[in-house]
């Protein structure tokens, strides 16, 4: 779960990082009122999105006067925000941040997050903040630290002083740099974030280091243990299918492919999307329905398949080992007739009771295309959507 920079920057301060004030702001007057209060002289107006390069795409604005803030704040409150990370289609505002303006000397990157390679927390450091971070190990990966914490230790002075050290920071500013990645660290522990990232922290000409931006990410399967995180979901910006896929315990992320995709199993599933690529065609959704699948779940998830308009054909891919291919059939053709299916149908069932759910969907009536194995059903739902067009 994703949330917003005032949220972030919120959580992270009960933790003693060190934030600059702010106020969030739901309306054009809310903006002015935020600013009024912060006192000024200098305010920065900040688009609320889930999307990284705001400021790039307009999102981000520094004024100096009140007026200033209430027209920015009439600019972006409703705009569509077009940044690198939300695709051609952008993304809508309908939250702000005002926040008191920084004197920046200096800008430096600094992130927290899960190392699958080495199953530990990982902190990655630059000199190079403000940037994206790909580009500047794609080009100057020598200006990037990556510092992982033994979870048999956790966090020691030592950690924390490599990675200031790292930052360029020195003196008053070095201290000040490890006591924060302290706070992060038991931040990100203590709250199961998978992602902390910090761009820019910045050292400003008073010599104080402060986090300018924040952004957090959580581990789903941990927020039943932090209700007060959970209840910051905005679900205004996920994608309207997977907030209903949720809903019913469905594992769904659309994609940009005509083959929508319905799988029990996650390895199987990223197996179905790639021989649906490598029969020529592209995989629409990824789709989990997990091991448990009853009858109205599966109507559920051709609804959810189907709510893509780009959507041309349907491969339903079933290994039935704690779920039975009979049950599994019953939910294909119940959903076939609920949803009056209109598109091409390739189902492939192997496993328990296969040879009862291959009856029950020949018998349905219904234009099911049967397949013997995974190649033939990838190559039947292509030439079947082929056909149809």
């Amino acid at each position: 779960m994703n949330i917003h920079e005032y949220q972030a920057k919120a959580v992270l301060k009960e933790f003693g990082v060190p934030v600059a004030r702010g106020i969030p702001a739901f309306t054009v007057d809310e903006a002015v009122k935020a600013a009024e209060e912060l006192g000024g002289p200098v305010w920065v107006v900040k688009a609320q999105i889930h999307a990284g390069g705001r400021g790039k795409g307009g999102g981000v604005k520094v004024v100096k006067s009140i007026d200033d803030v209430r027209a920015e704040a009439e600019r972006m409150l409703g705009m569509t925000l077009v940044t690198h990370q939300t695709g051609p289609q952008g993304k809508e505002v309908n939250r702000l941040y005002v926040e008191d303006g920084s004197d920046i000397d200096r800008e430096l990157y600094l992130s927290c997050l899960v190392d699958r390679a080495t199953s530990r927390i990982a902190f990655i450091a630059s000199t190079e903040g403000g940037m994206d971070i790909e580009e500047v190990a794609e080009k100057t990966p020598e200006k990037i630290l990556t510092l992982t914490i033994d979870p048999a230790t956790g966090i020691q002075a030592f950690h924390g002083r490599a990675i200031a050290f790292a930052l360029g920071l020195s003196g008053d500013q070095n201290k000040a740099g490890v006591k924060l990645i302290s706070s992060l660290y038991k931040a990100f522990t203590e709250t199961d974030a998978s992602l902390v990232e910090i761009n820019p922290l910045v050292v400003t000409k008073g010599g104080e280091v402060v986090c300018l931006d924040a952004k957090m990410n959580f581990d789903d399967n941990a927020l039943y243990r932090h209700k007060a995180i959970a209840e910051l979901r905005d679900e205004s910006e996920e994608d309207p299918a997977e907030v209903e896929a949720a809903k019913h315990d469905l594992n769904y992320v659309k994609l940009d492919g005509t083959i929508g995709c319905m799988v029990n199993g996650a390895g199987l599933a990223m197996a179905t999307m790639d021989i649906i690529k490598l029969y020529g065609s592209e995989p629409a959704n990824f789709l989990d329905v997990g091991g448990g699948a009853s009858k109205e779940k599966v109507t559920e998830a051709f609804k959810i398949i189907l709510s893509d308009k780009n959507v041309e054909g349907i491969l339903v891919n079933i290994f039935g080992g704690i779920m039975r291919c009979d049950i599994i059939a019953e939910g294909v053709v119940a959903a076939a007739k609920e949803v009056s299916l209109q598109v091409p149908l390739v189902v492939r069932l192997e496993g328990t009771n296969v040879d009862l759910g291959k009856k029950i969907m020949a018998d349905s009536g219904l234009p099911i295309i049967s397949a013997d194995d995974l190649g033939d059903a990838a190559e039947k739902i292509v030439a079947a959507v082929k056909e149809a067009a």
